[in-house]
């Protein structure tokens, strides 16, 4: 029987985006997805933003220690963020890991697993540099409907609070043929939305000298047919340029919604933080895509405590969320990470005044998004129903999906519009009821329901399946509808966004 293996993801976008390959890595080997029992290979795909991420990865293999014992054929994986940083370190205090491998050979899983099996000893290889562009590698994805297209790896950006260029190194990007080559394969395949990815998306086309070059690959986005949603995170606002707005504006599949970091709304303290760019310039750009899309929704992420940080820092930061009106914020607790600028640096700002900062700054935020959600009440919106977004669904017997603008709304699937069932994939207009700080809600009957491709895939449990290329390329292989994925495989989310 073929050996069966279960993935377990932490961190942001970008960890992701590898699983996807990972995993498809692993069929393209021959195993198979657990379905509910022990998996043959549990592999853990880490994040090292966080301080608890270390935590973190030592409770998950400490709990396998025992199944490890009764099963010594079981085999243990760690790679991701925390692999590269941590080396021979997690094999010195997890001896029952069988391999370690870093973030830039993702593509060495199946022949590392297979080495050790066969030397019946831990394997670990940790390369500094990339060996494979993560894209060229086969991948089994994790939505039908909605697709993460890489467009870049690493980052050029020296941020004293974040350890992320050490670990997946200077960008990289992808020709812009080969990213649209990526898109219009998996619309081929009933993909209906897609989301580029990078660290910092918007100095795409640095390494091949055409500063225009996101604005471009947007654009060039927009004509493909049977794509309805293109996405994008996450941009720098250093580095955010007029065109891009422009491009955004003008082309109609682009979806009104941004994400820019701002980490900090005190000057001393983004200069500490090494951000090239001041509070000023970033509520420039907001009001600037405000300016050409006047319902854009924008998201941010926001650091409390940050070395330094005095109340006097921490009130400019409040003041920039109050103008901001941002729709949601990914917001953090300053986390010391060792090799990191900001873990040396004076004036570690004490836990219980972290503490308090964030919950102040959690309940103002909270504030500015229910006001904005307010505004949509009663208003129509066309949602792309999604799989699993709503904790409550089941109970309170609705359906959930993100509107164009990314915001998530939970709705009840009744109406004489519905054509059949309503399926995650399908796309249904309905009107916002009610508001809250992190969703919205539509009670009424749905006003319009468009069966899609995607939606049957959904139905029948496949997905897209992208095959891989012969090593050295970086073209991309088309992909084919594959075994949909199980419970097991489910992205643990971890605690980071990518700045």
């Amino acid at each position: 029987m073929p050996r069966t293996f279960q993935i377990r993801t932490f961190g942001c976008q970008m960890n992701v985006h590898d699983t996807e390959r990972l995993a498809g890595q692993l069929e393209d080997a021959g195993y198979v997805p657990a379905d509910g029992a022990q998996a043959d290979v549990v592999v853990f795909n880490t994040c090292a933003v966080r301080e608890n991420a270390d935590n973190k990865l030592y409770g998950n293999l400490g709990r396998l220690r025992s199944d490890k014992k009764a099963n010594p054929d079981m085999q243990i994986a760690v790679g991701g963020c925390l692999a590269q940083k941590d080396r021979g370190e997690i094999v010195r205090r997890a001896p029952w890991v069988d391999v370690v491998f870093g973030t830039h050979n993702i593509g060495s899983l199946p022949t590392l697993l297979e080495r050790a099996r066969h030397n019946r000893e831990a394997e670990v290889e940790i390369l500094e540099s990339l060996e494979t562009f993560p894209s060229t590698l086969p991948a089994r994805r994790d939505s039908a409907y909605s697709g993460w297209v890489s467009i870049s790896v690493g980052c050029n950006n020296t941020c004293t609070f974040c350890i992320v260029p050490s670990l997946r190194g200077k960008e990289r990007d992808r020709r812009p043929g080969e990213v649209l080559a990526e898109v219009e394969a998996l619309v081929a395949e009933g993909v209906v939305e897609v989301t580029l990815l990078g660290q910092n998306v918007n100095s795409y086309g640095v390494e091949f000298g055409d500063k225009y070059a996101f604005g471009k690959l947007l654009r060039a986005c927009g004509e493909i047919e049977g794509l309805e949603r293109v996405r994008f995170t996450s941009p720098h606002p250093a580095a955010f340029t007029d065109d891009v707005i422009d491009a955004m504006a003008e082309t109609p599949n682009v979806c009104p919604q941004l994400h820019m970091p701002l980490q900090a709304g005190s000057d001393r303290v983004l200069k500490a933080m090494r951000r090239s760019y001041r509070s000023k310039r970033f509520l420039s750009i907001l009001d600037k895509v405000r300016a050409a899309i006047p319902h854009a929704a924008i998201t941010t992420d926001i650091i409390v405590g940050f070395p330094g940080e005095t109340e006097e820092d921490f009130q400019e930061t409040l003041d920039v969320v109050r103008q901001a009106r941002f729709s949601s914020a990914f917001t953090f607790q300053y986390s010391k990470r060792e090799g990191t600028p900001a873990a040396e640096m004076d004036g570690q700002v004490p836990k219980d005044v972290v503490q308090e900062r964030y919950e102040r700054l959690v309940a103002l935020q909270d504030e500015v998004a229910w006001e904005e959600n307010t505004k949509l009440v009663g208003q129509r919106v066309e949602l792309l129903v999604a799989r699993g977004e709503g904790r409550k669904d089941t109970e309170t017997r609705r359906m959930s999906g993100r509107a164009r603008d990314g915001r998530l709304v939970h709705f009840t699937p009744v109406g004489e519009a519905i054509d059949g069932e309503v399926r995650p994939g399908d796309f249904v207009e309905t009107e916002i009821s009610y508001a809250a700080p992190h969703h919205l809600v539509a009670d009424g009957t749905v006003l319009a329901h468009r069966r899609t491709r995607a939606g049957d895939n959904s139905e029948a449990g496949q997905r897209p399946r992208t095959a891989g290329v012969a090593s050295g390329g970086v073209s991309l292989g088309f992909p084919t509808i594959g075994a949909p994925r199980t419970e097991q495989d489910a992205v643990a989310a971890g605690g980071c966004s990518t700045c």
